[in-house]
C-alpha cells in the first residue's frame, strides 16, 4: 500500500501536547510514504518505538546480554531499560512532562545520555538531541524552534543549555525552562531523581505515527533546520539498510565517531545494535585518534565514521591494532575512491558507503560485500525506491547527471517550514540536493550536490570529482572545490586545499597540482585557481560547508 495514511490519520494520538502535529507542513507538501516494500515494516497502529528496542529484547531473553559499553562503564539490557523506565518516572512525576512535549538532551555519547533517549520517549515526550559542540546561540534557536522548556544534559554542559533556555532571541523570557544535568553526584541531579523512583513504568502509548524526534539538519547549505520523526520511522530504519546491506549480528559491537545528535549515529551506534541484541561502544570523543584507541583497546568489530575520519586513521594505524573490525561503514559526505583504496590497503576491509539524509533519517542506498563497487554509492537499499530526474522532470536516461529523487518508509517533514518543504519533496519524491547518475546495472554514482554542480564555459563539472583526483596527491590532506564568479567563463572552478605537515604553498605546487588533475581526468576540469588554508568550513558532524567559500568568494 503506496499511501496508507487515512487509515493512520484516524487512529487517535497519544500526544496531548500536539505541537508537533500543529507544525507539520500542509498534507499536500508531504512526501509519500510506502511501507509495503517490505514484510517487516508492517507495524501496529498504536507503536512506542522504545518499548519495541528495549522491553522487546526482555522478553526475547536478552535481558543479561551488554547493551552498551563505553570506556569506563558497562550496562546490560535489564540495566538500560530499568535505567530509562526510572528517568520516564522522573520526567512525569517530578518534572510534569505530559506527552507531546519536547525535550533537549545535550551531551556527548554516553550511556545515560542513551537512556535519557529512551526515558523520554517512554514517557510520550519527543527528543530533540542535541550535540555538545553546539553553543547558546545555536541552541536557543532549536529552543525556540521547538518551544521547548526543559532539558536534560551532562553536568559539564549544563551552564550554556540553562542560558539557551532561559531567553528566547530577542530577549523574552522563556517561562518555566528547566535544565536537569545528569553525570554528577549533585543533590538535584536527575541520578538523585532516579534513586526513589522504581524501575518500572508503562510507556506511554503512542500512536505510530506520533512524532519521536526531532532531528536539526547540520547545517552545510546555511542554517540547520528540524526535521520531524514518528516512532514507525525509527523502527523502519532499523529494518532496511541494517538487515539487508549492513547484516550484523548479536555478536557484534558497534563504535563510531559521531554524536547521537546526528542521525548517522543515532542509527548506527544505538538503534541498529539494540534491534538485533548487539551492544554499543559509546565514546564521548570521537576524532580519529581517540576512535583508533578505543578499536585498539574494545575490540569492537562494526565502526561507523566519514571519509574524513578513515583518511586520518590512515595515517595513524602504527602502534594500533584494528584487526577486530569487520565491517565499516561510511556516510555523511561522499567517499572518495582513494580513501576507500587506502583503507582496505591498511585493513583489508572495503568500506560500506551509504547515502542517508536528516530529511530521511538514516541510509537509503548503499552496498556491501561483493556488491561494493569502489566509487559508486551503490544500490537502493530494499524498502526504498530511487530515481534520477533530468531538468525536464522525466527519469535521466542511464548515465546522465540529474536530481537525486528517494521515497520509502521515512520521508521528509519540515517543522514550520512549509518554504523548504516545497523545495524538498515534489510529487511525492524527495529531493535531497544530490546529483547522481545511474549505470547500467542500477548502481548510483555520486556527482555533486546540486548547488555544488560548476558551470564553466559550457561544461557541468563536479566538485567532488575534481577532489578525489586531488585527495591521492601527497601533498593534500583535505581540499574542497567549488566554482566561484568568472566574467569570461561564468564560473571558474577553484580549490581550496589544507596541505599535509612538511608541505608549503608555493606557485611551484600549485602548479604540480593543476599538472597531476589535468594527467587524471579531463583537463577542462582542473582547478584554475588554488588558494591553500589551515582549515576548511564544517558543521558539527564534520560535514563541508562549501556554500561558505563559495559566500567568501563572491
Amino acid at each position: 500500500m503506496a499511501e496508507p495514511l487515512s487509515a493512520h490519520e484516524l487512529e487517535p494520538t497519544g500526544h496531548v501536547d500536539t505541537f508537533c502535529a500543529d507544525h507539520f507542513p500542509p498534507r499536500e507538501l508531504w512526501p509519500v510514504r510506502d511501507w509495503s516494500g517490505i514484510p517487516e515494516l508492517d507495524y501496529p497502529l498504536r507503536l512506542n518505538c522504545a518499548v519495541e528496542l528495549l522491553d522487546r529484547a526482555i522478553e526475547r531473553g536478552d535481558g543479561d546480554r551488554v547493551a552498551l559499553k563505553s570506556p569506563t562503564e558497562q550496562w546490560t539490557y535489564r540495566e538500560l531499560l530499568e535505567r530509562a523506565n526510572r528517568i520516564a518516572r522522573v520526567l512525569v512525576d517530578d518534572l510534569g512532562l505530559v506527552p507531546g512535549n519536547r525535550v533537549l538532551l545535550r551531551g556527548p555519547n554516553t550511556p545515560m545520555l542513551a537512556a535519557c533517549w529512551f526515558g523520554v520517549l517512554k514517557a510520550g515526550g519527543v527528543v530533540v538531541c542535541t550535540m555538545p559542540l553546539l553553543r547558546e546561540r545555536e541552541l536557543r534557536f532549536i529552543a525556540d524552534k521547538t518551544d521547548l522548556a526543559l532539558a536534560l544534559c551532562d553536568a559539564r554542559f549544563t551552564e550554556e543549555c540553562e542560558r539557551a533556555l532561559a531567553t528566547r532571541e530577542g530577549g523574552g523570557r522563556r517561562a518555566g525552562a528547566r535544565t536537569v544535568a545528569f553525570g554528577s553526584s549533585g543533590a538535584d541531579t536527575l541520578e538523585s531523581l532516579m534513586r526513589r523512583k522504581a524501575a518500572t513504568f508503562d510507556c506511554c502509548d503512542t500512536a505510530a505515527e506520533d512524532t519521536a524526534i526531532i532531528a536539526f539538519t547540520s547545517g552545510t547549505t546555511g542554517q540547520g533546520k528540524g526535521t520531524m520523526h514518528s516512532h514507525r520511522d525509527i523502527l523502519a530504519i532499523t529494518d532496511c539498510f541494517p538487515k539487508y546491506v549492513l547484516k550484523a549480528s548479536p555478536d557484534d559491537l558497534f563504535c563510531g565517531s559521531p554524536p547521537l545528535g546526528f542521525t548517522y549515529a543515532l542509527g548506527g551506534l544505538l538503534l541498529f545494535p539494540l534491534r538485533i541484541g548487539a551492544s554499543a561502544l559509546l565514546v564521548e570523543q570521537g576524532a580519529p585518534p581517540h576512535l583508533l584507541k578505543a578499536i585498539a583497546e574494545h575490540r569492537p568489530t562494526v565502526c561507523f565514521t566519514a571519509p574524513t575520519g578513515y583518511r586520518a586513521m590512515c595515517g595513524m594505524m602504527e602502534g594500533h591494532d584494528v584487526s577486530s573490525l569487520r565491517l565499516c561503514v561510511s556516510a555523511g559526505e561522499t567517499l572518495p575512491v582513494s580513501v576507500f583504496r587506502m583503507w582496505e590497503e591498511a585493513t583489508g576491509l572495503r568500506i560500506i558507503d551509504g547515502i542517508g539524509a536528516t530529511e530521511m533519517l538514516h541510509i537509503f542506498i548503499s552496498a556491501s560485500g561483493d556488491d561494493i563497487r569502489p566509487g559508486a554509492t551503490g544500490k537502493v537499499v530494499p524498502g526504498y525506491s530511487a530515481r534520477v530526474v533530468a531538468a525536464d522532470g522525466r527519469d535521466a536516461p542511464v548515465g546522465a547527471v540529474g536530481r537525486l529523487a528517494v521515497r520509502g518508509p521515512t520521508g521528509c517533514r519540515y517543522l514550520d517550514n512549509p518554504d523548504r518543504q516545497k523545495e524538498y519533496v515534489r510529487d511525492g519524491w524527495n529531493f535531497t540536493g544530490d546529483s547522481y547518475r545511474i549505470d547500467e546495472d542500477g548502481y548510483f554514482w555520486y556527482q555533486a550536490r546540486t548547488d555544488d554542480m560548476i558551470i564553466s564555459a559550457g561544461y557541468n563539472l563536479s566538485g567532488p570529482e575534481v577532489e578525489n583526483v586531488l585527495l591521492e596527491h601527497a601533498a593534500v590532506q583535505e581540499c574542497a572545490v567549488i566554482g566561484v564568479p568568472d566574467e569570461a567563463r561564468g564560473q571558474l572552478v577553484k580549490a581550496v586545499i589544507v596541505l599535509r605537515s612538511g608541505f608549503a604553498g608555493s606557485p611551484e605546487l600549485v602548479k604540480e597540482l593543476q599538472d597531476f588533475v589535468k594527467a587524471s581526468i579531463a583537463p577542462y576540469k582542473y582547478p584554475r585557481a588554488v588558494e591553500f588554508v589551515d582549515a576548511l568550513p564544517r558543521t558539527s558532524t564534520g560535514k563541508l560547508q562549501r556554500y561558505r567559500l563559495r559566500e567568501a568568494a563572491k
